[in-house]
Protein backbone atom coordinates (compact mmCIF):
# COMPACT_ATOMS: atom_id res chain seq x y z
CA UNK A 1 0.00 0.00 0.00
CA UNK A 2 1.47 3.31 -0.97
CA UNK A 3 1.84 6.09 1.61
CA UNK A 4 0.10 9.30 1.19
CA UNK A 5 2.38 12.22 0.67
CA UNK A 6 2.05 15.02 3.50
CA UNK A 7 0.04 18.49 2.41
CA UNK A 8 1.81 20.70 1.62
CA UNK A 9 2.43 22.92 4.71
CA UNK A 10 -0.07 26.19 5.04
CA UNK A 11 2.12 29.54 5.46
CA UNK A 12 2.54 30.34 9.22
CA UNK A 13 2.78 34.14 10.88
CA UNK A 14 6.64 33.33 11.91
CA UNK A 15 7.25 32.07 7.42
CA UNK A 16 6.56 35.64 6.68
CA UNK A 17 7.86 38.25 8.92
CA UNK A 18 6.26 38.09 12.23
CA UNK A 19 5.44 36.18 15.24
CA UNK A 20 2.18 36.09 16.80
CA UNK A 21 1.90 37.31 20.67
CA UNK A 22 0.03 36.06 23.22
CA UNK A 23 -1.32 37.14 26.54
CA UNK A 24 -0.69 40.84 27.86
CA UNK A 25 1.81 41.56 25.27
CA UNK A 26 -0.86 41.12 22.66
CA UNK A 27 -3.41 43.56 24.89
CA UNK A 28 -0.76 45.73 24.59
CA UNK A 29 -0.57 46.21 20.77
CA UNK A 30 -3.88 45.86 20.44
CA UNK A 31 -4.98 48.40 22.54
CA UNK A 32 -2.22 50.57 20.78
CA UNK A 33 -3.28 49.61 17.52
CA UNK A 34 -7.06 50.67 18.04
CA UNK A 35 -6.79 53.50 19.87
CA UNK A 36 -3.37 55.07 18.46
CA UNK A 37 -0.02 56.63 20.33
CA UNK A 38 -1.09 56.20 24.26
CA UNK A 39 1.06 57.21 27.00
CA UNK A 40 2.29 54.44 29.49
CA UNK A 41 0.20 55.60 32.51
CA UNK A 42 -3.32 55.67 30.65
CA UNK A 43 -2.25 52.23 28.96
CA UNK A 44 -1.83 50.96 32.24
CA UNK A 45 -4.86 52.11 33.50
CA UNK A 46 -6.84 51.03 30.54
CA UNK A 47 -5.31 47.31 30.50
CA UNK A 48 -6.17 47.38 34.33
CA UNK A 49 -1.83 46.73 34.76
CA UNK A 50 0.65 48.04 37.00
CA UNK A 51 3.43 50.70 35.57
CA UNK A 52 6.41 48.05 36.18
CA UNK A 53 4.39 45.46 34.68
CA UNK A 54 3.54 47.38 31.94
CA UNK A 55 7.51 48.10 31.49
CA UNK A 56 8.13 44.69 31.24
CA UNK A 57 5.82 43.65 28.94
CA UNK A 58 6.77 46.31 26.80
CA UNK A 59 10.50 46.63 26.85
CA UNK A 60 10.91 43.44 24.87
CA UNK A 61 8.15 44.87 22.26
CA UNK A 62 10.01 48.30 21.55
CA UNK A 63 13.63 45.99 21.06
CA UNK A 64 11.69 43.96 18.57
CA UNK A 65 10.05 47.06 16.75
CA UNK A 66 6.72 46.36 17.70
CA UNK A 67 6.26 49.16 19.44
CA UNK A 68 7.89 52.60 18.78
CA UNK A 69 8.02 55.59 20.94
CA UNK A 70 6.40 58.46 19.87
CA UNK A 71 7.73 62.84 20.25
CA UNK A 72 7.60 63.68 24.03
CA UNK A 73 3.71 65.07 25.23
CA UNK A 74 4.00 68.12 27.13
CA UNK A 75 1.51 68.22 30.01
CA UNK A 76 -0.67 71.22 29.89
CA UNK A 77 -0.67 71.75 33.75
CA UNK A 78 2.00 70.54 36.42
CA UNK A 79 3.64 67.22 35.77
CA UNK A 80 6.11 65.00 33.88
CA UNK A 81 5.82 64.95 30.48
CA UNK A 82 5.24 61.65 28.71
CA UNK A 83 6.01 59.75 26.12
CA UNK A 84 3.10 58.10 23.92
CA UNK A 85 4.23 54.54 22.97
CA UNK A 86 2.89 52.94 19.36
CA UNK A 87 2.65 50.29 16.57
CA UNK A 88 4.84 51.05 13.08
CA UNK A 89 1.88 51.23 10.66
CA UNK A 90 4.20 51.02 8.28
CA UNK A 91 5.63 47.69 9.12
CA UNK A 92 3.64 45.53 7.88
CA UNK A 93 1.01 45.72 5.42
CA UNK A 94 -2.60 43.94 4.41
CA UNK A 95 -4.65 43.39 1.26
CA UNK A 96 -8.43 43.24 0.86
CA UNK A 97 -10.51 42.22 -1.61
CA UNK A 98 -13.89 42.65 -2.51
CA UNK A 99 -15.58 40.20 -4.99
CA UNK A 100 -19.18 41.30 -6.85
CA UNK A 101 -20.72 39.20 -9.59
CA UNK A 102 -18.51 40.86 -12.63
CA UNK A 103 -15.71 42.07 -10.97
CA UNK A 104 -12.80 42.38 -7.74
CA UNK A 105 -12.04 45.76 -5.98
CA UNK A 106 -8.77 44.92 -4.25
CA UNK A 107 -6.68 47.32 -1.79
CA UNK A 108 -3.20 47.17 0.44
CA UNK A 109 -3.41 49.11 3.58
CA UNK A 110 -1.28 50.03 6.56
CA UNK A 111 -1.09 48.33 9.70
CA UNK A 112 -3.95 50.90 10.53
CA UNK A 113 -6.31 50.35 7.65
CA UNK A 114 -5.06 53.37 5.69
CA UNK A 115 -5.28 52.74 1.91
CA UNK A 116 -2.21 52.57 0.01
CA UNK A 117 -2.64 51.44 -2.97
CA UNK A 118 -5.85 49.94 -5.34
CA UNK A 119 -6.88 48.54 -8.38
CA UNK A 120 -10.54 47.10 -9.97
CA UNK A 121 -10.17 44.31 -12.79
CA UNK A 122 -13.37 42.29 -14.32
CA UNK A 123 -14.05 39.11 -13.63
CA UNK A 124 -14.77 37.33 -16.68
CA UNK A 125 -15.68 34.01 -15.35
CA UNK A 126 -17.12 33.70 -11.53
CA UNK A 127 -16.41 29.85 -11.02
CA UNK A 128 -13.79 29.05 -8.09
CA UNK A 129 -10.80 28.33 -10.43
CA UNK A 130 -10.96 31.01 -12.41
CA UNK A 131 -11.75 33.53 -9.21
CA UNK A 132 -8.63 32.25 -7.23
CA UNK A 133 -6.63 32.62 -10.19
CA UNK A 134 -7.70 36.25 -10.54
CA UNK A 135 -7.54 37.41 -7.22
CA UNK A 136 -4.00 35.64 -7.18
CA UNK A 137 -3.12 37.53 -9.77
CA UNK A 138 -4.06 40.98 -8.45
CA UNK A 139 -2.32 40.19 -5.02
CA UNK A 140 0.76 39.47 -6.66
CA UNK A 141 0.15 42.92 -8.39
CA UNK A 142 -0.36 44.26 -5.11
CA UNK A 143 2.97 42.91 -3.61
CA UNK A 144 5.05 42.89 -6.44
CA UNK A 145 7.31 45.42 -4.87
CA UNK A 146 5.83 45.13 -1.18
CA UNK A 147 7.51 42.29 0.98
CA UNK A 148 5.30 43.75 4.10
CA UNK A 149 2.43 42.53 3.20
CA UNK A 150 1.37 40.04 5.78
CA UNK A 151 -1.98 38.91 4.48
CA UNK A 152 -5.06 38.63 2.27
CA UNK A 153 -8.46 38.90 3.14
CA UNK A 154 -11.65 38.61 0.70
CA UNK A 155 -15.27 39.82 1.39
CA UNK A 156 -17.99 38.93 -0.71
CA UNK A 157 -21.63 38.95 -0.24
CA UNK A 158 -23.35 35.96 1.49
CA UNK A 159 -22.50 33.33 4.37
CA UNK A 160 -18.95 32.24 5.13
CA UNK A 161 -18.06 29.74 7.95
CA UNK A 162 -15.00 30.28 10.29
CA UNK A 163 -13.58 33.15 7.75
CA UNK A 164 -12.16 29.88 6.20
CA UNK A 165 -15.08 28.88 3.50
CA UNK A 166 -17.75 30.69 1.38
CA UNK A 167 -20.95 28.71 2.63
CA UNK A 168 -22.88 29.96 0.04
CA UNK A 169 -22.52 32.86 -2.30
CA UNK A 170 -25.67 33.54 -4.67
CA UNK A 171 -24.16 36.41 -6.54
CA UNK A 172 -21.34 33.83 -8.06
CA UNK A 173 -23.49 30.54 -7.75
CA UNK A 174 -21.27 28.99 -5.15
CA UNK A 175 -21.75 26.62 -2.33
CA UNK A 176 -18.84 24.81 0.25
CA UNK A 177 -16.13 26.49 -1.25
CA UNK A 178 -12.44 26.29 0.62
CA UNK A 179 -11.27 29.66 -0.39
CA UNK A 180 -9.34 30.51 2.34
CA UNK A 181 -7.27 27.39 1.88
CA UNK A 182 -7.21 27.55 -1.88
CA UNK A 183 -5.96 31.32 -1.83
CA UNK A 184 -3.02 30.48 0.41
CA UNK A 185 -1.68 27.45 -1.77
CA UNK A 186 -2.27 30.27 -5.05
CA UNK A 187 -0.83 33.38 -2.80
CA UNK A 188 1.40 31.92 -0.43
CA UNK A 189 0.33 34.19 2.39
CA UNK A 190 -1.93 33.76 5.38
CA UNK A 191 -5.84 34.40 3.40
CA UNK A 192 -9.22 34.63 5.06
CA UNK A 193 -12.55 35.16 3.78
CA UNK A 194 -15.70 37.44 5.41
CA UNK A 195 -19.01 38.71 4.83
CA UNK A 196 -18.93 41.72 3.63
CA UNK A 197 -21.31 43.29 5.76
CA UNK A 198 -19.28 41.98 8.54
CA UNK A 199 -16.19 42.68 7.61
CA UNK A 200 -17.00 46.63 6.99
CA UNK A 201 -18.45 46.29 10.32
CA UNK A 202 -14.64 44.91 12.04
CA UNK A 203 -13.09 48.15 10.19
CA UNK A 204 -15.53 50.83 11.80
CA UNK A 205 -14.83 48.64 15.17
CA UNK A 206 -11.19 49.06 15.19
CA UNK A 207 -10.25 51.81 12.56
CA UNK A 208 -12.97 54.02 12.03
CA UNK A 209 -16.29 56.07 13.65
CA UNK A 210 -17.34 53.01 15.63
CA UNK A 211 -13.85 52.93 17.90
CA UNK A 212 -14.99 54.71 20.85
CA UNK A 213 -18.10 52.84 21.02
CA UNK A 214 -18.89 49.92 22.57
CA UNK A 215 -21.93 49.41 21.00
CA UNK A 216 -23.05 50.64 17.56
CA UNK A 217 -25.26 49.32 14.09
CA UNK A 218 -24.24 49.39 10.89
CA UNK A 219 -26.84 49.56 8.24
CA UNK A 220 -25.31 49.40 4.67
CA UNK A 221 -27.68 49.91 1.81
CA UNK A 222 -26.42 48.99 -1.98
CA UNK A 223 -27.06 46.08 -3.99
CA UNK A 224 -28.66 44.01 -0.88
CA UNK A 225 -29.20 45.42 2.74
CA UNK A 226 -27.17 45.00 5.37
CA UNK A 227 -27.05 45.18 9.48
CA UNK A 228 -23.69 44.84 11.53
CA UNK A 229 -24.30 45.10 15.29
CA UNK A 230 -21.19 45.78 17.91
CA UNK A 231 -22.53 44.88 20.97
CA UNK A 232 -20.35 44.94 24.81
CA UNK A 233 -17.37 46.21 21.82
CA UNK A 234 -17.95 42.87 20.39
CA UNK A 235 -18.87 42.28 16.59
CA UNK A 236 -21.77 39.85 16.59
CA UNK A 237 -21.74 36.95 14.60
CA UNK A 238 -24.38 34.89 15.31
CA UNK A 239 -25.07 31.04 15.69
CA UNK A 240 -24.22 30.60 12.15
CA UNK A 241 -21.93 33.81 11.29
CA UNK A 242 -25.41 34.38 9.33
CA UNK A 243 -26.43 37.41 11.74
CA UNK A 244 -27.12 41.07 9.89
CA UNK A 245 -29.29 39.20 7.29
CA UNK A 246 -32.06 42.11 7.51
CA UNK A 247 -32.15 42.70 3.97
CA UNK A 248 -36.08 40.76 4.02
CA UNK A 249 -36.91 42.64 7.08
CA UNK A 250 -40.37 43.35 6.43
CA UNK A 251 -41.48 46.96 7.00
CA UNK A 252 -44.09 48.46 8.64
CA UNK A 253 -46.55 51.48 7.51
CA UNK A 254 -47.67 51.93 4.37
CA UNK A 255 -44.60 50.39 2.61
CA UNK A 256 -46.12 46.91 4.57
CA UNK A 257 -48.82 47.51 2.59
CA UNK A 258 -47.70 48.24 -0.90
CA UNK A 259 -47.82 45.65 -3.50
CA UNK A 260 -43.98 46.31 -4.01
CA UNK A 261 -42.48 42.82 -3.80
CA UNK A 262 -38.46 42.12 -3.73
CA UNK A 263 -36.46 40.16 -6.24
CA UNK A 264 -38.16 36.95 -4.42
CA UNK A 265 -41.52 38.36 -4.61
CA UNK A 266 -41.52 39.47 -0.79
CA UNK A 267 -43.87 42.75 -0.09
CA UNK A 268 -42.35 44.99 1.77
CA UNK A 269 -39.49 43.94 2.98
CA UNK A 270 -36.48 46.00 2.95
CA UNK A 271 -34.98 45.27 -0.38
CA UNK A 272 -38.19 45.82 -2.22
CA UNK A 273 -37.88 49.41 -1.26
CA UNK A 274 -33.85 50.58 -0.41
CA UNK A 275 -32.07 48.00 -3.07
CA UNK A 276 -30.03 49.31 -5.98
CA UNK A 277 -32.63 47.52 -8.22
CA UNK A 278 -35.71 48.39 -6.29
CA UNK A 279 -34.98 52.57 -6.24
CA UNK A 280 -34.23 52.15 -9.90
CA UNK A 281 -37.52 50.35 -10.74
CA UNK A 282 -39.13 53.07 -8.92
CA UNK A 283 -37.20 56.02 -10.14
CA UNK A 284 -37.87 54.64 -13.93
CA UNK A 285 -41.62 54.83 -13.71
CA UNK A 286 -41.83 57.94 -11.89
CA UNK A 287 -39.67 59.96 -14.19
CA UNK A 288 -41.18 57.87 -17.21
CA UNK A 289 -37.51 56.86 -18.47
CA UNK A 290 -34.99 54.35 -17.06
CA UNK A 291 -32.94 55.61 -14.57
CA UNK A 292 -30.21 54.41 -12.21
CA UNK A 293 -30.10 54.73 -8.64
CA UNK A 294 -27.59 57.07 -9.26
CA UNK A 295 -29.02 59.21 -11.70
CA UNK A 296 -31.80 59.39 -9.32
CA UNK A 297 -30.33 60.46 -6.31
CA UNK A 298 -28.94 63.32 -9.18
CA UNK A 299 -32.01 64.38 -10.33
CA UNK A 300 -33.81 64.53 -6.97
CA UNK A 301 -30.39 66.72 -5.79
CA UNK A 302 -30.94 69.16 -8.75
CA UNK A 303 -34.86 69.53 -8.27
CA UNK A 304 -36.43 67.17 -9.99
CA UNK A 305 -39.80 66.97 -7.43
CA UNK A 306 -40.86 62.98 -8.87
CA UNK A 307 -37.10 62.04 -8.03
CA UNK A 308 -37.50 63.65 -4.50
CA UNK A 309 -40.40 62.02 -3.92
CA UNK A 310 -39.01 58.43 -4.80
CA UNK A 311 -36.18 59.35 -2.74
CA UNK A 312 -38.16 60.54 0.35
CA UNK A 313 -40.16 57.61 0.15
CA UNK A 314 -37.29 55.06 -0.06
CA UNK A 315 -35.77 57.46 3.01
CA UNK A 316 -39.18 56.90 5.06
CA UNK A 317 -38.29 53.06 4.36
CA UNK A 318 -34.85 53.19 5.76
CA UNK A 319 -36.24 55.06 8.60
CA UNK A 320 -38.45 52.58 9.48
CA UNK A 321 -35.55 49.25 8.98
CA UNK A 322 -33.39 51.64 11.74
CA UNK A 323 -36.52 51.93 14.22
CA UNK A 324 -36.44 48.51 14.23
CA UNK A 325 -32.86 48.49 15.04
CA UNK A 326 -32.57 50.46 17.79
CA UNK A 327 -36.13 49.61 18.94
CA UNK A 328 -34.32 46.12 19.79
CA UNK A 329 -30.60 47.01 19.98
CA UNK A 330 -30.38 50.55 21.47
CA UNK A 331 -26.79 51.01 20.00
CA UNK A 332 -24.93 54.13 21.03
CA UNK A 333 -24.81 55.43 17.63
CA UNK A 334 -26.27 54.05 14.23
CA UNK A 335 -23.96 54.16 10.95
CA UNK A 336 -25.43 54.29 7.52
CA UNK A 337 -23.16 53.22 4.80
CA UNK A 338 -23.14 51.64 1.53
CA UNK A 339 -22.83 52.55 -2.37
CA UNK A 340 -26.54 54.24 -2.31
CA UNK A 341 -25.93 56.13 1.31
CA UNK A 342 -26.63 58.81 -0.99
CA UNK A 343 -30.39 58.09 -0.09
CA UNK A 344 -29.96 59.21 4.06
CA UNK A 345 -28.48 61.96 2.86
CA UNK A 346 -30.26 63.63 0.23
CA UNK A 347 -33.66 62.25 2.43
CA UNK A 348 -32.47 62.80 5.53
CA UNK A 349 -35.35 65.19 6.67
CA UNK A 350 -37.74 62.52 5.80
CA UNK A 351 -35.32 59.68 7.44
CA UNK A 352 -35.73 61.43 10.11
CA UNK A 353 -39.37 62.20 10.70
CA UNK A 354 -39.44 58.25 9.98
CA UNK A 355 -37.29 57.23 12.96
CA UNK A 356 -38.93 59.30 15.19
CA UNK A 357 -42.05 58.73 14.15
CA UNK A 358 -41.44 54.52 14.80
CA UNK A 359 -39.19 54.49 17.76
CA UNK A 360 -40.51 53.70 20.68
CA UNK A 361 -41.15 55.93 23.78
CA UNK A 362 -38.95 54.62 25.76
CA UNK A 363 -35.89 54.46 23.64
CA UNK A 364 -34.30 57.50 23.18
CA UNK A 365 -33.99 58.93 19.79
CA UNK A 366 -30.76 57.70 18.45
CA UNK A 367 -27.70 59.63 17.29
CA UNK A 368 -27.25 58.66 13.65
CA UNK A 369 -24.58 59.25 11.45
CA UNK A 370 -24.57 59.38 7.54
CA UNK A 371 -21.14 58.07 6.03
CA UNK A 372 -19.73 59.14 2.90
CA UNK A 373 -18.88 56.06 1.15
CA UNK A 374 -16.36 55.27 -1.97
CA UNK A 375 -16.49 51.36 -2.91
CA UNK A 376 -13.09 50.91 -1.80
CA UNK A 377 -14.51 50.55 1.58
CA UNK A 378 -15.14 47.08 1.33
CA UNK A 379 -11.86 46.08 -0.35
CA UNK A 380 -10.80 48.10 2.97
CA UNK A 381 -13.14 46.51 5.38
CA UNK A 382 -11.26 42.61 4.41
CA UNK A 383 -8.22 44.18 4.81
CA UNK A 384 -9.02 44.90 8.23
CA UNK A 385 -10.20 41.48 8.83
CA UNK A 386 -6.45 40.55 7.59
CA UNK A 387 -5.33 42.75 10.28
CA UNK A 388 -7.11 41.47 13.08
CA UNK A 389 -6.27 37.66 12.22
CA UNK A 390 -2.61 39.00 11.64
CA UNK A 391 -2.78 41.21 15.32
CA UNK A 392 -4.49 37.83 17.03
CA UNK A 393 -2.16 35.58 15.82
CA UNK A 394 -5.11 33.83 13.87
Amino acid sequence: MSETPDPAPVPTAVQHGWEPLAGSAQSVVLEVLRAGPRPRTELAERLGLSGPSLSRITRPLLEAGILVERDVVQPTTTGRPSIPLDIDPDAHHFVGVKLTGDGLFAVATDHRGRVLTEREEPLSATDVPAVVARIAEVVRALTAEDDRVRGVCVALGGATVGRREVRRAPFLGWEDVPLAALLTDATGLPCSVENDVRALTHAEHWFGEGRDHRSFALLTIGAGIGLGLVLGGTVVAGAHSTAGSIGHQRLGGAVAESDVRCEFGHRGCARAVLSERAVSLAGSAALGREVTAAELLDAARDGDTAARAVVDHAAEALGLLVADVVNVVDPEVVLLSGELVGLAETGRAALDRSIEAARHWSTPAPTVVVQPFRFNEWARGAAAVAIQMHALGA
